[in-house]
């Protein structure tokens, strides 16, 4: 096995030309793979190539039937009136820094040969406590996609996120600016405790915005209403035992 193969579903890839690509690969709180999932479902993309790589984990994934699959990330294509964009979702990033820098350079390799101009990153961006009201932060690699960024309801601070953007959805902006493509980053933030699809129904938001596309988000915003009623219900039951214990004390 090679160490990291692309395999087109329909050929070499040829026919599959897009300016736009958005990626939402697992990271914290679920928040860019939910959004992308989310897109790729409402806008009925199609897939167009999957990647294996030694550089994921090693383990096979079980499907619906029983039956296995080798871990892998995909590509998908879809088009919003005369718009066109692909997706890079799947199981996971790489289990090593090295693995995180060749999968990142495979798929901004990918993205120019398919005809991207502008690559989208998506991501969660953890603050340890839950959040009403999520902000979304923004970081880009040329100044002068900032102010497109704000206008769309992100918000850019130097001071944020104080550790830098790890992984594909850091390396991908500063890969794709040395080889001539834009790079948007957006956060959403989120606890990093679970899956947070309310932080992601606000980052759909601003990208929508960015993107000049409607994509309904009935069902992320029916799941944060869920998540959030979850969460109501583990704080009343935690708050229930600890009176009981201090009943049981006094």
């Amino acid at each position: 096995m090679d160490d990291i193969t692309v395999r087109f579903t329909d050929g070499d890839g040829s026919g599959v030309r897009a300016p736009v690509l958005i990626e939402g690969l697992p990271g914290i709180g679920h928040v860019g793979k939910l959004v992308a999932e989310h897109m790729i479902h409402e806008l009925a993309a199609r897939k167009v190539a999957e990647i294996e790589s030694i550089y994921f984990p090693p383990q096979v994934i079980i499907r619906e039937n029983g039956t296995i699959r080798l871990a892998n990330n995909e590509l998908y294509y879809a088009r919003s009136g005369d718009k066109r964009f692909l997706f890079l979702v799947g199981d996971f990033q790489s289990t090593s820094g090295e693995g995180h820098y060749l999968l990142a350079d495979t798929y901004v390799s990918l993205a120019l040969e398919l005809g991207v101009r502008r690559i989208y990153t998506l991501g969660g961006y953890g603050v340890g406590h839950l959040v009403d009201v999520p902000r979304v932060l923004g970081a880009v690699n040329r100044e002068d996609l900032r102010e497109e960024v704000e206008a769309a309801g992100a918000v850019i601070s130097p001071d944020e996120p104080g550790g830098g953007i790890i992984g594909a959805a850091g390396l991908l902006l500063g890969l794709g600016l040395s080889r001539g493509i834009e790079g948007i980053c957006l956060m959403g933030e989120t606890s990093g405790y679970l899956v947070d699809p309310k932080s992601a129904a606000r980052v759909l938001s601003v990208l929508c915005t960015l993107l000049g596309i409607e994509v309904n988000a009935t069902t992320l915003e029916e799941r944060g209403r869920e998540m959030e009623h979850m969460i109501e219900r583990l704080v009343d039951t935690e708050r229930s035992m600890r009176e009981d214990e201090l009943r049981y004390i006094v």
